[in-house]
């Protein structure tokens, strides 16, 4: 349109009339788009109002009654809803432009549109979905606070993250197919097939991880902050993850052991002991005799029997015996078991039972022995 013929249109009056008609797309003027801009910024607005509404009502409600299942999905979907009707109004606006015509170019455009609109309500639909897992988890954290176990305690964040990742590739999956077609998307797939083989070859470790901690959560060998022997490791459980187990040794070091070995090794669960056993050898000096011996054996038994850590279960009670002559020493062996069985408790007690052995072997003149030799030198 020349500058001439553009101020003609201008002093008709017709300027107007003619910007707003002007056509884009042939059969689409420019008013049918401001119309579908004007439907996206209420349906905009609209999701916004919606969303604070939802959420002031759940807040509102959770302050009178506390959390429940319907404020924590009102809470979950308020943002999804908003979403749903951004969609809807992607949907309204098909209405206001003129798709039929059998020009190539519109009817592309047409079903794009559509696709694209499709897409955005998938996206809602999943992103509540994904959204929701979040009642799930609350619930199964309930659930898990309630067990004996601590291993459901770790098994609710991987149950979270399994369901949002199969959400999300399901619905990617499905914004797929509805831009490319389920053909394209077969054929993605099928060719797809031979690099999944690869994939999977390479990958074999982590697969083998991941059903290894699926054998863990099933079979429960040991639970978090139960300590364990791994592999040489010693130390409580830290963490159950999807690939890897973590241990804190007693030393302090965090050791990360991959749950296919654990699967395929012996765990040694000492935090599920019931009691714990100390053996120990006790030596007298030769001069003691036969009384003092005798003597010995009865103040160890006297000593056991006043410790209420002791275990006096009839299976596992304390043992005491004049066992062996010894090169330089009169052996007497002792043998009991703790209980409860919790380590330091463990270390307290030996320190009380070996304390009170020195002070009533000190006051019967009962002399612990010593590696030594006595040398005889014969004169001529």
């Amino acid at each position: 349109m020349t500058e001439s013929a553009l101020t003609k249109i201008i002093a008709s009056g017709d300027w107007w009339s003619k910007t707003i008609n002007y056509e884009i797309i042939k059969g689409n003027a420019i008013w049918r788009f401001g119309l579908v801009l004007l439907v996206v910024l209420a349906a905009m607005a609209a999701g916004r109002i919606v969303q604070y509404a939802i959420e002031s009502y759940a807040r509102r409600r959770e302050e009178k009654k506390g959390v429940s299942i319907v404020t924590l999905f009102l809470k979950c979907l308020s943002k999804p809803i908003y979403v749903a009707i951004f969609a809807f109004g992607l949907f309204a606006c098909k209405l206001f432009l003129y798709f039929d015509d059998d020009e190539g170019i519109r009817t592309a455009i047409g079903t794009g549109w559509i696709k694209i609109a499709k897409s955005v309500g998938a996206i809602a639909f999943a992103y509540g979905l994904f959204r929701l897992v979040d009642v799930i988890e609350y619930y199964l954290s309930r659930w898990a606070a309630k067990t004996a176990t601590k291993l459901d305690d770790m098994l609710v964040p991987v149950i979270r993250k399994s369901l949002r990742v199969t959400i999300a590739i399901i619905a990617a999956l499905f914004i797929a197919e509805t831009i490319l077609g389920a053909g394209q998307i077969k054929t993605i797939l099928l060719s797809a097939g031979v690099g999944g083989i690869a994939i999977a070859l390479a990958a074999k470790d982590t697969i083998a991880n991941f059903f290894g901690s699926i054998t863990i959560f099933a079979d429960r060998p040991f639970q978090i902050d139960e300590l364990v022997r791994i592999g040489g490791h010693l130390g409580p459980v830290e963490e159950v993850g999807f690939r890897s187990t973590r241990i804190r040794t007693l030393q302090g070091h965090l050791v990360t052991v991959p749950n296919s070995v654990i699967t395929n090794s012996i765990v040694e669960n000492v935090g599920r002991r019931q009691f714990i056993r100390r053996t120990s050898n006790i030596t007298i000096t030769y001069d003691s005799g036969h009384t003092k011996a005798k003597r010995a054996v009865e103040i160890i038994k006297e000593i056991l029997a006043s410790v209420p850590e002791v275990n006096t279960d009839p299976e596992k009670l304390p043992r005491v015996y004049f066992s062996d002559f010894n090169d330089w020493s009169l052996n007497i062996y002792v043998s009991y078991w703790v209980k409860p069985a919790d380590y330091w408790l463990y270390h307290q007690v030996n320190e009380r039972v070996n304390l009170e052995i020195m002070k009533r072997f000190e006051a019967d003149k009962i002399e612990f022995a010593f590696p030594s030799q006595t040398l005889y030198v014969k004169k001529d």
